[in-house]
């Protein structure tokens, strides 16, 4: 009934096109929602941690910051609320970073493979920071806002990584006479989503959400809290935003967000198999900088113009690998029986290990199990049958079309 329930809540919105990145996952260990530990009170906190821990958070280490991993109505109904109704996600953990200057689309377009100069303001796109290898570095959310700057969003784990190349780049900008400099925000951001986030939100904007596009954002006031960017995105593949807002303010638009019927917290638990499903990638698991955009079927990122000027770090390398092929390409697997997890071996007909597993849980809305790994390009077909070693037996799993579950991104008409 469960399943057929998160179904039916899918089918009621048209499938979206475009996938969407972010850092997310489980992370491991950590205190419960009682008492704080040695370990817990080394690790940042968000503006919401008193907030997450009244409400029954259980709180675990993720990139150096103390997260909830789920609440009292655990991961299984945390997820398919999620896809039914609407779940509010602190990622504040995220580094939000404000580029400034008239030159500040050569300065991103000199770290990343987008086309940042077509976005028009308030447009946002997922893009790729890439290294001199053309391995992925990160995969960064920049918006070209209508305030005269890019809004950046970078994944926690690769904050300070991210945050020394972004100095560094505009540092050597600045002393060619360049206009460029950087603000790190200190926002608390926060993402609501699910298929009634549009009438929760609505009641607290005087904007029209309805004219407010996927990977679209705007500069308002959010149930009467000012100076919050609404961006209309998220990890999920549910309708959604993502709210930054004053750090000050946050716990106050969190509890007028929560006090709305059918809006749940939930956790990095969640986040995580809610993103698989919908066959986005984790970064450190699926994507590193020893992958690069073709192996991991991200080429929709690279511009045609920056294609054509080949301007980015690693383009020579990944030019090379579109034109020759990959060798090993990013796949979806599902399969049944025992759970397919990160690092399990994928072998072929023959019993020799093809690839391997980056990331994998049972699907709460399919009823089986759902991975994402790299294998050998010549076994990257969809409907290829082949085989997992789960605990030293072999399984049967065959190769499958990401998104596992329909997106549901909003485009406006």
């Amino acid at each position: 009934m469960l399943r057929a329930g998160c179904r039916a809540a899918l089918s009621r919105r048209p499938p979206g096109s475009a996938p969407r990145r972010e850092a997310g996952g489980t992370g491991a260990g950590g205190s419960g929602a009682g008492g704080t530990g040695a370990g817990e009170a080394r690790l940042k906190q968000t503006p919401l941690h008193a907030l997450h821990r009244a409400r029954g958070g259980r709180m675990v280490p993720f990139a150096g910051w103390s997260l909830p991993l789920h609440y009292g109505q655990g991961h299984l109904q945390s997820h398919l609320h999620t896809r039914r109704h609407c779940s509010l996600f602190d990622v504040s953990h995220m580094l939000q970073t404000l580029v400034y200057g008239r030159d500040r689309i050569r300065f991103m377009e000199s770290l990343v493979v987008g086309d940042i100069a077509e976005l028009k303001p308030g447009q946002g796109t997922l893009t790729l920071l890439t290294n001199d290898k053309g391995g992925i570095t990160d995969d960064l959310i920049v918006t070209n806002t209508s305030e005269d700057h890019l809004y950046v969003v970078s994944n926690a784990a690769c904050a300070d990584k991210d945050l020394a190349i972004l100095r560094d780049r505009a540092a050597q900008l600045q002393a060619t006479g360049s206009d460029v400099h950087l603000e790190v925000s200190d926002n608390a951001l926060l993402a609501l989503q699910g298929p009634s986030m549009a009438r929760v939100l609505q009641a607290g904007l005087s904007d029209d959400l309805a004219k407010l596009s996927f990977m679209n954002s705007i500069s308002t006031t959010v149930f009467g809290v000012p100076g919050c960017r609404v961006t209309r995105c998220g990890y999920t593949g549910e309708d959604g935003v993502e709210i930054s807002v004053p750090a000050a303010r946050a716990v106050e638009l969190a509890e007028q967000l929560l006090g709305v019927p059918n809006v749940w917290l939930a956790g990095l638990a969640a986040r995580d198999s809610l993103r698989l499903e919908a066959g986005l990638c984790l970064y450190g698991n699926d994507i590193d900088e020893t992958v690069t955009p073709a192996e991991a079927g991200l080429m929709w990122t690279l511009g045609k113009r920056r294609r054509v000027a080949m301007d980015f770090p690693g383009a020579a390398v990944i030019m090379a690998q579109v034109k020759e092929k990959p060798r090993r390409r990013r796949v979806g697997l599902t399969s049944v029986g025992p759970a397919i997890r990160p690092h399990m071996a994928i072998l072929g007909p023959e019993g020799r290990p093809v690839g391997t597993v980056t990331s994998g849980c049972p699907s709460p809305c399919l009823g089986k199990n759902i991975a994402m790994g790299y294998v050998e390009a010549v076994h990257s077909r969809a409907g290829t049958e082949l085989t997992v070693e789960v605990r030293k037996k072999q399984h049967p799993a065959v190769i499958t079309k990401m998104p596992f579950v329909p997106t549901q991104y909003y485009m406006a008409k």
